[in-house]
């Protein structure tokens, strides 16, 4: 096995170590993580588009932080509101510095907006609720487990190419493992923590159809990381985790994810 398997492996190591500690202690520790994450993460995206150190990014970043304040303070009721104050920012920067920044660059200041922080904060919210920490790991199971699982399927099983012109190395028989793989590791983790899992009521039932769905979503979701990396030309997001790149390219199915596996989970609620 060559260095770079050993590098990728230290390094998811330490961040499934990382990510056990702040789950586990939850509240400002792990928020102030995610915001971390969410901002650095924000930054790759404007630096992939061109934007790196401007005015455009600033505000997209000040928006971002903003927008995750409000999730801490459980602003909920409000938060349609302050994502708009976001978008006003990120537009008035737009505006005062024309033509500064083309029109593509505004949209994708308000997209990273929505995408990153908003997204990735929901991982903080699974984390607030009863058996949170239980929880959360769901999200794990339907991003990376399905991740894994789907390319083991694809190498074996895998003869018709899903998107051969954005990612030839995938099929449809890899994405079908991976969302069997991941109900099955659902299942799995049922047997071993249903205890710790009352708020499902049922979780040898629903914990296998939660990380089938977010299976779904999460290979969406990495070729759509991917799609947009194509798109403004980079290999990577960032060099930021050893053999991994950067904070979105490991945590782009993540990112779709946890939204959805917490909005299910309020639906079983």
């Amino acid at each position: 096995m060559d260095r770079n398997f050993w590098v990728r492996l230290a390094s998811s190591i330490a961040i499934l170590g990382s990510a056990i500690l702040f789950f586990y202690f939850g509240g400002v520790p792990l928020f102030a993580l995610l915001a971390v994450v969410s901002l650095i993460g924000l930054f790759e995206l404007y630096q992939a588009a061109g934007m790196g150190k401007t005015a455009l990014s600033a505000a997209g970043i000040m928006a971002g932080a903003l927008l995750l304040e409000a999730v801490y303070l459980k602003w909920d009721a409000w938060l349609l509101f302050v994502i708009f104050l976001g978008l006003v920012l990120i537009m008035g920067t737009f505006v005062f510095t024309f033509p500064r920044y083309h029109f593509q660059q505004a949209a994708i200041s308000c997209f990273g907006l929505l995408y990153v922080p908003l997204m990735l904060s929901y991982l903080y919210r699974i984390r607030s609720m009863e058996d949170g920490f239980s929880l959360i790991w769901l999200v794990f199971i339907a991003s990376w487990g399905s991740d894994t699982l789907a390319y083991c399927a694809g190498r074996l099983f895998g003869r018709h190419k899903m998107t051969p012109e954005l990612s030839p190395k995938k099929t449809w028989e890899g994405a079908a493992g991976g969302v069997l793989g991941a109900a099955l590791l659902g299942f799995l983790y049922a047997l071993a923590f249903g205890s710790h899992l009352n708020f499902l009521g049922a979780p040898l039932l629903w914990t296998p159809l939660l990380c089938g769905a977010g299976s779904v979503v999460s290979q969406i979701g990495d070729l759509a990381a991917s799609a947009i990396k194509r798109s403004v030309g980079v290999k990577d997001y960032g060099h930021l985790i050893p053999g991994h790149g950067g904070i979105l390219d490991r945590f782009d199915s993540v990112i779709v994810t946890a939204p959805l596996v917490y909005y299910l989970l309020l639906l079983l609620k």
